[in-house]
């Protein structure tokens, strides 16, 4: 029986399942998977790879070719400092969370967006190498075209969820060849382990780096409406293949079966690929893409996060139900091998598998400003208002005007030398001026008492004491205290005598 609390779910769960039947065949999703051959641009294993999908955050593969064009046509400079906006600084995360005003070189800033993923970076990028959002969003669209990504649709430089923009895994390899062939002198770009910005440590959202021999990029992504995305490289014994792996369900997933289809490309020999290229892919029969919100974001499990995990998939949380939705939901072709059997497998049958540990962590230092000791600067700069300055200065300031006249011998002296700090000899000769010093932690106290305490051994020394002293007595005391004082004084004339 259904109850009224069960309804609002129930009707849920059939809109997401209306929208995913709209979009696959036979009610049926095919998650785009793609092995193809950097040099040849020969297909080696395809699926779903010209169907439309939302890209996230593998968006920033297209915005860094952008920027990186505009910096070979003189454009643009590495050099050059971006400004951070108040509405970079608005996009949600992943971010750096720098304050509007701040700045940073474009070299720096491809740095983050590649390791970090930041939105803010790259709506900065955007914004400062287009003029505008629109601006950069039109050169992404004519890049696009000009590449022969031709089912792709720029409105972002960062990929938050924007229902106009999407690509297929096919333009992403077509994407990740030119970045390849067009800027062999920026490849470490993509292979960076981890950044470092101060003190922290911020390693690559790329869990295949460091874990899959011979991986050496390029870049992940995740969106709800989109899953979890990674556009990976991977060079053996000088043959470099491009995998393109959409739709998954983890992180996790997503790495595994990654790794599944480069165990699969770099064992098939390049003479059984059969001779189909990336231009010669037939066009999808699918006019938009799926959202995948209801499966891959479900409200009674944690958000997931485009990071490297070893924790439970999606699917397997639920349970053993929700493995046989996943089997039904993702359309499972006939395999030529087994990797591409463990490539397609859903959740289930990931369970128990798992990459190696990752490689030690190589941090690159990426900073604000233009160098950094500028960035250091900054950072001081933002953290001094944060200490209690004012108190300080109120407390100190009568201490200071108390002290002045106290210290006109040591002054003087020193200030004849030119020495910037006392110098030991000088401050041997002046040990009569001790009382000065002491006097500084005495708020208000009789005349005397400067007198009678210290026993001065230099003649230089005690005259100046005993003179002014005897001066403030003089009004102040009663006939008994003058009786008493002038014994003092000549006591002490004796002994300098």
């Amino acid at each position: 029986m259904f109850t009224a609390a069960l309804l609002p779910r129930l009707a849920g769960r059939l809109l997401g399942l209306g929208a995913l039947l709209a979009a696959g065949t036979a009610g049926a999703v095919t998650a785009p998977m793609l092995v193809v051959d950097v040099d040849s641009g020969k297909v080696i294993f395809s699926q779903g790879a010209t169907d439309p999908w939302y890209p996230a955050s593998i968006t920033k593969l297209m915005t860094t070719y952008v920027a990186l064009d505009m910096v070979r046509q003189g454009r643009a400079s590495m050099d050059q400092l971006l400004t951070i906006s108040e509405a970079a600084a608005a996009e949600p995360p992943s971010k750096m969370g720098f304050k509007p005003g701040t700045q940073l070189t474009l070299d720096n800033a491809l740095k983050i967006i590649m390791v970090k993923s930041a939105n803010d970076v790259a709506w900065a990028i955007g914004e400062n190498l287009g003029g505008s959002i629109e601006g950069f969003a039109d050169r992404m669209n004519e890049t696009a075209q000009r590449l022969g990504m031709r089912d792709s649709h720029w409105y972002n430089p960062n990929g938050l969820p924007d229902p106009r923009q999407w690509t297929s895994a096919r333009d992403m390899a077509v994407l990740g060849r030119a970045l390849l062939r067009d800027f062999p002198e920026n490849r470490d770009l993509f292979s960076i382990s981890a950044i470092q910005f101060g003190r922290a440590v911020m390693p690559n959202h790329n869990g295949l780096l460091g874990r899959y021999a011979g991986v050496d990029g390029m870049k992940t992504g995740f969106i709800c409406s989109g899953g979890f995305n990674v556009v990976a490289s991977a060079n053996r014994n000088g043959r470099r293949i491009l995998t393109v792996v959409m739709g998954q369900a983890s992180a996790r997933e997503r790495d595994l079966k990654a790794a599944d289809l480069f165990d699969y490309g770099f064992g098939q020999s390049t003479f059984g690929w059969g001779g189909q290229t990336l231009n010669e892919m037939p066009v999808s029969s699918i006019a938009s893409p799926p959202d995948m919100r209801p499966y891959i974001c479900d409200k009674r499990r944690p958000m997931p996060t485009d990071a490297d995990s070893s924790a439970v998939t999606a699917g397997a949380a639920a349970g053993g139900n929700a493995d046989n939705a996943n089997a039904q939901l993702m359309a499972v072709g006939a395999q030529p091998s087994s990797a591409l059997a463990f490539a397609t497998m859903n959740s289930a049958a990931l369970r128990n598998r798992a990459l190696p540990p990752r490689a030690p962590l190589q941090p690159v230092l990426v900073w604000t400003g233009r160098d950094p000791a500028e960035s250091a600067i900054a950072a001081t700069d933002e953290a001094a208002p944060a200490k209690p300055v004012t108190p300080r200065v109120k407390v100190a300031k009568p201490a200071i005007q108390k002290t002045a006249p106290h210290k006109p011998a040591p002054s003087r002296s020193i200030a004849a030398t030119g020495a910037t700090v006392p110098q030991p000899k000088l401050l041997a000769r002046q040990r009569g001026a001790a009382p000065a010093s002491a006097s500084a932690f005495a708020s208000t106290g009789p005349a005397t008492s400067v007198i009678a305490e210290p026993k001065p051994a230099h003649k230089a020394a005690a005259k100046p004491a005993a003179k002014p002293a005897a001066k403030d007595v003089k009004p102040a005391a009663k006939p008994e205290a003058k009786a008493k004082a002038k014994p003092i004084v000549k006591s002490a004339r004796k002994k300098d005598d």
